[in-house]
């Protein structure tokens, strides 16, 4: 395990600094939409980059050609900038959406349009990708993702999920979110998980009595490698994961503007969707958190499991129901996409982040990530290992939907040859 875990004396922006040299403008304006949607919930985010990772594709497709589009209705003057397109269609975007970003957003549209040779190629470039992020906006109105909505108990018993000391007065946060319109499956229902297992089974007791083995947050049974991990995943969402390890494999391999354009569409739709799928789930099952059950463990008639009236998380507990993990849904249907898309080989992969200065998480497989993810959640003490299990399901069922239906090749595409 400890291989995979390096403390570095620099910064996480020189760590991808000779990659980002490297990259395409797709990749740049991927890392500014990852900046800038940050501040966000990790299901906003989530929706955010899809709005503009697909605005960004249907303009580069729009001139390219090379895949079935999204919406369709966008076209391009014969020999538009690519590039241009690209860097219009997420700068329109993310300007819309975050206002008071706009003066570094407008500086970095400038830059990146410096490097476009001026002329009609240019200027056309700069339409299209306005008109395709304009046609992402207004699709996406009314959506469903506003007003906020909030869930109370309706039931005391043992099982049902409960108010957890994060919770604000109005109840679980985010219940209108099992209601936002998918960006790809037909509906928040399609893929809902299976039942939880019974509290009063051999599953259920394994998981519960993981979690409050090494997940309190007094656990001398949580090694430091994996506490360090729990915060990681903690503070970086599944957006601010999987598009930068998009991002180092689509360098690895070389992957044309086109291409990078499409991956980073799929990955974004796939987790958005997910996130939808994954609140349905959790409002219609409402399991109770890890926080809960082990406190009334007494309660669930299950002799396996004794309760601990003084557990608490190593993290904080977010505030919805806990059946399945929403870090491992989004995380999975990415995983899924690029697995399919680079293949299973191995890879070099590095994630950081400028919350835990020094520390960079190494990565040599799609899949180590993914098992760290699962590890994070129930070491954090918030999640039981089922949650991370069928949340993994749901999220490949979807990624490999979204990557079969959803901006196929016209013609032979290379990275549809990868994996399988």
């Amino acid at each position: 395990m400890t291989r995979r875990y390096a403390f570095v004396t620099t910064v996480a922006a020189l760590l991808f600094g000779s990659a980002a040299a490297n990259a395409d403008v797709v990749l740049d304006w991927n890392n500014i939409m990852v900046a800038t949607v940050s501040g966000q919930n990790p299901f906003s985010q989530a929706r955010f980059a899809a709005i503009t990772q697909l605005a960004v594709f249907e303009a580069v497709n729009a001139v390219t050609g090379h895949y079935t589009p999204y919406l369709g209705t966008i076209s391009a003057p014969p020999g538009s900038s690519a590039e241009a397109a690209a860097i219009a269609a997420a700068h329109t975007v993310l300007k819309i959406y975050f206002p008071a970003a706009a003066a570094s957003l407008d500086a970095a549209r400038a830059n990146s349009l410096a490097s476009i040779p001026d002329g009609l190629a240019k200027l056309n470039g700069i339409a299209v990708g306005e008109a395709a992020a304009a046609a992402l906006i207004a699709a996406r109105m009314n959506d469903g993702a506003a007003p906020p909505q909030f869930f109370m108990p309706v039931s005391s018993d043992p099982g049902q999920w409960q108010l957890t000391p994060s919770c604000p007065a109005a109840g679980g946060i985010l219940l209108q979110w099992r209601n936002v319109t998918p960006f790809a499956v037909q509906n928040s229902s399609q893929f809902r998980s299976d039942p939880p297992p019974a509290l009063t089974g051999i599953r259920y007791a394994k998981s519960y009595n993981e979690v409050k083995l090494v997940g309190d947050v007094n656990s001398t049974a949580r090694p430091p490698h994996l506490s360090d991990v729990a915060t990681f995943y903690n503070l970086v969402s599944a957006v601010g994961a999987w598009n930068p390890v998009a991002g180092q494999l689509a360098i690895e391999q070389g992957s044309s503007l086109s291409e990078n354009a499409r991956t980073l569409a799929l990955i974004n739709m796939a987790m958005s969707d997910a996130l939808v799928t994954v609140m349905e789930t959790k409002y219609y099952y409402t399991g109770w958190r890890p926080e809960t059950a082990i406190r009334d463990g007494g309660l669930d008639n299950n002799p396996r499991t004794d309760p601990d009236p003084a557990y608490k998380p190593f993290i904080v507990t977010p505030c919805f129901p806990s059946y399945p993990s929403a870090h491992a849904s989004a995380s999975y249907s990415a995983r899924e996409i690029l697995a399919r898309t680079f293949g299973n080989r191995p890879h070099s992969i590095a994630l950081s982040t400028p919350a835990m200065p020094g520390l960079v998480l190494q990565y040599k497989t799609l899949s180590e990530i993914t098992d760290d993810i699962d590890n994070a959640r129930v070491y954090g003490g918030i999640h039981f290992r089922y949650d991370q299990e069928e949340g993994g399901v749901q999220g490949t069922d979807i990624g490999r939907y979204v990557y079969k239906g959803k901006l196929r090749c016209l013609r032979r595409c290379d990275s549809d040859e990868a994996v399988r």
